[in-house]
């Protein structure tokens, strides 16, 4: 099981390496990452190409939902962001789970 520490990490990475593409120009969206092996959520907001703020809390039902949501494992997180998992064959068989308005998802989808 990774850390909350390489979590939070792997999280700037990933969706930092995402937001720095042209296709994301202009994207302003709320992001949480729910680890359900750690019993937390990451938040944090996408804008400018950038991912800003990132916090974790612990995961409650009923709290803020995000523009954008993924929700894994700590270590499927990590292994995305090592390559050694790629994200389509993740969310395709389960492990990764993405939930957002449509608009957003079919913008990440020219992303991944």
């Amino acid at each position: 099981m990774a850390t909350l520490e390489q979590c939070v990490s792997a999280l700037e990475d990933v969706m930092g390496t995402l937001a720095a593409q042209p296709a994301a120009s202009g994207l302003d969206r709320s992001l949480s990452c729910r680890l359900t092996d750690l019993g937390q959520v990451v938040r944090g907001r996408l804008v400018t190409g950038r991912v800003h703020g990132l916090r974790a809390e612990p995961d409650v039902a009923g709290g803020p939902k995000a523009d954008i949501r993924l929700t894994m494992t700590s270590d499927d997180l990590v292994a995305l962001t090592e390559g050694r998992l790629a994200f389509a064959p993740a969310w395709a068989s389960g492990r990764v789970r993405m939930e957002a308005g449509l608009r957003d998802l079919l913008r990440l989808r020219s992303l991944l």
